[in-house]
């Protein structure tokens, strides 16, 4: 197996290639799909993945350390100024977790805004793969440009610890950094909950959950391409469903681990947007991928926020993939999408009455 610091390079290398080039060595032409165009970079990186087992032929396990070794090569380095702590909370106590010990990281940036509330953030990966390091970058660039703690969740992944643990997990973080703010810094008794992909279905939820048990609303949602209906089609699941890394086939093996037998799709904890009514939940930043089975969900549900009079601001990045905040060492558009995606939640938070 190569070292991962020479994968690095090799990868960088061959990304800072001109993009014709690239295209060029992606079998040449132009991906032009659904009215988009992909990005080169992302491109060639689909021409790579096609020619290796999709995740749907390995065993969870041995999928979580595949996508570990992969996205290691493709994150950004380190945010400067930003310094981070790993620390564990009692779980959510249930007959299954037994009060497990939850893992997890706080950024702390240098010049951090006292009056800004924390950002609690879950991480992508189906329920079934990814870890704190799959959003390290992420949280990184998201700390330092809001001047803010942010706190990843390194919930539990099913098949071992299927739905809702991952979800009660995130709650559960959540709620004690909610309510242990003032120890990261950060404005006392409040905070904002976000994430990617699954991570967005969580933090969609525990919106949603807030309501319904009279507590606060976070003081914003950020919604990045999230999963929001596992219960229904939309036409970019099939415009996109062999788009890299997410494909239709990888969501239905991510859905065959995440939900039990007896799990209904269309539960509002596993497709928040079978929830009716979205009046008086926080103010939300969505943000979807172009090249994504997700993008059409993602966008009725910025539309149905706003709809509802939730304030929203919604970005669609058309050229880049599902996934793409784990690729900001490898593709400069997620990186520069990642950067502005901070100033837009930064600037959320700031117009918070």
């Amino acid at each position: 197996m190569a070292d991962p610091a020479v994968q690095k390079f090799i990868l960088k290398a061959l990304m800072s290639l001109p993009s014709p080039v690239l295209r060029a060595m992606s079998g040449g032409g132009v991906v032009y799909r659904g009215r988009r165009t992909l990005d080169p970079r992302f491109q060639f990186l689909s021409h790579a993945a096609a020619k290796m087992p999709s995740i749907t032929s390995l065993a969870p396990d041995e999928a979580r350390a595949a996508s570990a070794r992969g996205l290691a090569a493709m994150s950004g380095p380190p945010e400067p100024g930003v310094r981070t702590e790993n620390l564990s909370i009692d779980g959510p106590v249930s007959r299954e977790a037994g009060g497990a010990p939850l893992n997890l990281r706080a950024y702390r940036p240098a010049d951090q805004d006292s009056g800004a509330p924390l950002i609690v953030f879950a991480h992508f990966g189906g329920g079934v793969i990814g870890d704190l390091e799959t959003c390290d970058a992420f949280c990184g660039i998201l700390a330092r440009t809001c001047r803010t703690a942010v706190i990843s969740v390194d919930y539990r992944l099913a098949p071992d610890h299927r739905f809702p643990a991952g979800l009660d997990d995130v709650l559960a973080a959540y709620r004690w950094s909610r309510d242990n703010a003032a120890r990261f810094g950060a404005a006392p008794g409040t905070a904002a909950i976000g994430g990617d992909s699954m991570g967005g279905n969580f933090a969609a939820i525990v919106a949603q959950e807030m309501q319904q048990t009279g507590e606060a609303q976070p003081a914003l949602q950020l919604l990045i391409y999230p999963a929001v209906d596992v219960a229904s089609e939309t036409a970019s699941m099939s415009t996109y469903g062999d788009a890299y890394p997410l494909s239709r086939p990888i969501m239905d093996w991510f859905m065959g681990h995440y939900m039990g037998p007896d799990a209904n799709p269309a539960d509002p904890r596993l497709s928040p947007d079978k929830t009716e009514d979205l009046t008086g939940l926080a103010p939300a930043v969505v943000i979807t991928a172009g090249f994504d089975p997700l993008v059409d969900q993602g966008e009725a549900y910025a539309k149905r926020l706003a709809a509802a009079g939730v304030p929203v601001t919604y970005r669609c990045y058309d050229a880049l993939a599902h996934g793409f905040t784990a690729f900001t060492g490898a593709v400069p558009a997620a990186d520069a999408a990642c950067r502005e995606i901070a100033r837009l939640v930064r600037a959320a938070l700031e117009a918070r009455v």
